[in-house]
């Protein structure tokens, strides 16, 4: 990766700027948090941790230095002296993979592996395969008994393959109240359609990908699910389908063609209740090979203890992995993911180093925790979430830290989840006190909710802020604010996401402030902030109420 070799001199300058004059709203001075802020992050975002890809080498360099940084901010172990929770994953590497190949109707044709399609299985099996596999267009492959919504009703799929679309009903008819109209749910997830087909008994299923109802192009399905994958080692492993894949949705027009039937019809059919299922009279045959081994990769987890309630926490969390590094035929390509999550994990530890240096121990715990995984789907979070080393029933609430905001200050902060619990009046309360104002999240149809790490412990009741800088750029104007977002698109996902020149700090300061206030407040009141009342979680914190009360 090359450098610039101005990016430090300019950090350097705007440190001393902004110390001297501040950046924000009128009356209001953003001044810098953690004096490694952006050393860690270009340490953690260099060629040298070759993408932190989860149990790699590069990966237990990552390991090694958050660790490194906690033992510096003061943090103590959580772990039983350690600071580290062990996650136990199976590495999976799929190799020799053919192409896809339909055939029936009088007609046989392939589609190319990557381009075209892509393929994988977390099965503990070395050669996996379908042959001629009945293909069943399944809609949108959701079974939701309290929104009346069952596309499998009445349909047999053993040892078929079901094809089905990305996202849920409510995206493409927002005004029929159907599910959470624009809003996804976890219905809509990916990883829900490929559990739900394996719970219906199916041998394969292939999601079709449209880039605005998934919210990312094909590009990010083709880097993501290419290279070495990762799952956290289950009994239920073989429980799993024999292939999980996605289709281009060119590729997938070209199915629905040589099945004879009209591809935008049966998109259209599908997002209506009574919707029947279409027997495509294709069948669908792919081989290939996995090479798996199993592979401890680790949760880094400190924390300050507190000084009156040491057993009620409030937590801090981002993931440190990313995608690794990918071999091709230009030659080694590295996902450094200096954005995503490079920044998240430097803004735990300089939040860490500023509740040291406030000289204040706060009355609760405060938990800082870097998981792992987070990439190949939340895995880390999910497995301390199951398995917690702090209890989940006494953890006060936390902020999720993913993808921090090097653009700049904002007059805004964008919350995912807005409205789901009480935290939303300590973050408005706190981003008033910046001359900010807290937005929802303008895409709800893309399901962020369900994206990130704060997603598990909120499933265990605990109500988690995801929030980050706005798209209203202190001082700049429309064609700024579509610039950024052109150049975080173009990068995510993908080897471009370096350290470069665009970036600025303030907005990353400006939002670690916001996050150590809120924070602060809560670890050092009697507050056990809830769900909403019609919050999908809240039925979980309000079943732990008694074990909250007793903590005292």
């Amino acid at each position: 990766m090359q450098q610039n070799k101005g990016i430090l001199f300019k950090h350097f300058s705007m440190l001393v700027l902004l110390a001297v004059v501040g950046c924000s709203a009128p009356g209001v001075k953003i001044e810098p948090m953690g004096e490694k802020l952006i050393s860690d992050i270009e340490t953690l975002a260099s060629d040298e941790f070759e993408g932190r890809a989860p149990a790699s080498p590069g990966g237990m360099k990552a390991v090694e230095f958050i660790k490194s940084r906690f033992i510096e901010a003061g943090l103590k172990p959580a772990n039983n002296g350690s600071y580290l929770q062990a996650v136990p994953l199976v590495e999976v590497t799929g190799y020799d993979i053919s192409p896809l190949t339909i055939s029936g109707n009088g007609q046989q044709f392939q589609l190319s592996y990557l381009d075209e399609m892509v393929v994988g299985s977390y099965r503990m099996q070395e050669s996996l395969s379908l042959n001629n596999s009945e293909l069943v267009f399944a809609g949108y492959g959701i079974v939701a008994p309290e929104y009346g919504w069952n596309d499998y009703e009445g349909l047999d799929v053993q040892g078929k393959t079901v094809v089905v679309m990305v996202n849920d009903p409510g995206f493409e008819n927002p005004d029929e109240e159907l599910f959470t109209g624009r809003a996804m749910t976890y219905y809509g997830r990916w990883t829900y359609k490929f559990e739900e087909a394996a719970r219906q008994g199916a041998a394969g299923a292939l999601i079709i990908h449209q880039t605005e109802p998934a919210s990312y192009g094909w590009n990010v399905v083709r880097n993501s699910w290419s290279g070495t994958q990762y799952g956290v080692v289950s009994n239920g492993a073989n429980e799993r389908l024999m292939v999980e894949g996605w289709l281009h949705l060119d590729a997938a027009q070209k199915v629905f063609e040589a099945a004879g039937v009209d591809f935008e019809q049966a998109l259209q059919r599908a997002g209506n209740k009574g919707f029947e299922p279409v027997h495509l009279g294709l069948n669908a045959s792919v081989s290939f090979k996995n090479e798996f081994k199993h592979a401890e990769c680790y949760n880094v987890i400190g924390y300050i203890e507190g000084s009156k309630y040491p057993d009620e926490t409030f937590v801090y969390m981002g993931h440190w992995d990313h995608l690794g590094k990918l071999e091709t035929e230009e030659g080694v390509q590295i996902y450094n993911g200096a954005v995503d999550n490079a920044t998240g994990v430097a803004g735990l530890i300089a939040i860490a180093e500023q509740f040291k240096k406030s000289g204040k121990t706060p009355e609760r715990s405060v938990v800082f925790m870097a998981v792992t995984a987070e990439e190949s789907g939340l895995l880390g979070s999910k497995f301390y979430a199951e398995n917690p080393i702090f209890a989940v029933e006494t953890t006060v609430g936390g902020i999720n830290m993913d993808a921090l905001n090097v653009y700049g200050a904002t007059n805004d902060i964008v919350t995912v989840g807005y409205g789901f619990s009480e935290l939303d009046s300590y973050l408005k309360r706190h981003a008033a006190a910046q001359g900010r104002i807290v937005k929802p999240n303008p895409y709800p149809e893309r399901g962020y909710y369900y994206r990130s790490d704060h997603f598990n412990l909120a499933k265990q009741g605990v109500p988690m802020i995801y929030a980050k800088g706005g798209s209203d750029y202190i001082g700049q104007d429309e064609a700024y604010q579509k610039m950024v977002r052109n150049d975080y698109a173009q990068r995510y996902h993908q080897p471009t996401d370096v350290v470069h020149d665009l970036w600025t700090y303030e907005g990353i300061w400006q939002d670690l402030w916001l996050f150590y206030n809120i924070g602060s407040e809560l670890a050092n009141s009697n507050e056990f902030p809830n769900w909403s009342a019609d919050s999908e979680f809240r039925a979980k914190r309000d079943s732990t109420e008694e074990k909250r009360r007793n903590s005292r």
